[in-house]
């Protein structure tokens, strides 16, 4: 039977893997998942999700970001953003990645799935999150800084924050200041600019609680939208997430070999909280 149920279907099963070395490439795994849903091989369901990825890719060499409805029964709905200093061709390549990225990640008959590389998001299911603001927060990381703390970096990076936070309703923000940090931001465009700045405030809250004023680098990616911040750049970290390389072993076992504890949400949300 084809998967046609009505009710929210992404509870996603993340793979976070964390490695030493810094990291800037655009298809740098982040985080990802699938719907527990499934559709039968051979239904207008598989046939729909094809052509809706393979739109997703085709428009990705045009604009970076988009979103698809099917019009044929049953309704797929998708998306694809691309980071905003990106040209058409890097995002085509990002999206086409992390499209491939998800058909390692997820069994074949999955009716839902979501990934973010370092580059791109890409998401499609049977139930509209279009335009639905979601500020759970996916995933949140910091690291320490080498040199211990220090009260000029820490107001450096709580300015260069609060200067992106403060971007006039940009849908991609990005700030530095002259002592080496650097911040971005970036919501999901299918939201309204108002939902935009609430998502965006509520990731740089993220960090500046969670990440300590020692912290070199954080991330806080939520339902909708990211904040990150770096001495080393505004996309750099010093610390990679890994790559979707590594095997994908059941449930459980991906849990345990990550170093945070998972907490699985079903609003087509997800939690990571790191130890």
């Amino acid at each position: 039977m084809a998967a046609t149920t009505r009710t929210p279907t992404l509870l996603l099963t993340l793979l976070l893997l964390t490695v030493g070395g810094a990291s800037t490439s655009l298809d740098t795994f982040v985080y990802g998942g699938c719907s527990r849903l499934k559709f039968s091989p051979g239904s207008p369901y598989e046939s729909t999700l094809n052509s809706l990825l393979t739109l997703l890719v085709n428009s990705a060499s045009f604009t970076l970001y988009n979103n698809f409805t099917s019009a044929a029964v049953p309704v797929l709905y998708g998306l694809y953003q691309c980071r905003g200093d990106l040209s058409a061709a890097a995002c085509r390549t990002c999206v086409a990645g992390a499209i491939a990225r998800l058909a390692a990640l997820c069994p074949p008959d999955a009716a839902g799935g979501a990934v973010q590389l370092d580059g791109c998001y890409v998401r499609y299911d049977n139930v509209s999150f279009l335009g639905v603001q979601d500020k759970t927060v996916v995933l949140k990381k910091c690291g320490a800084s080498s040199v211990g703390y220090d009260s000029g970096a820490s107001a450096r990076k709580d300015t260069v924050l609060d200067y992106v936070v403060a971007g006039g309703g940009k849908a991609y923000r990005v700030g530095g200041s002259g002592g080496g940090v650097y911040a971005v931001a970036q919501c999901v465009q299918d939201l309204s600019v108002g939902q935009c700045q609430d998502c965006m405030t509520a990731a740089v809250g993220v960090l500046k609680s969670d990440c300590g004023a020692a912290a070199a680098w954080g991330d806080a990616f939520l339902g909708k939208c990211y904040a990150r911040f770096s001495e080393g750049g505004a996309h750099s970290r010093h610390g990679g997430y890994g790559t979707s390389s590594f095997p994908f072993f059941p449930l459980l076992l991906r849990l345990y070999l990550c170093s945070g504890i998972f907490s699985l949400l079903s609003r087509g949300g997800y939690k990571v909280r790191s130890g």
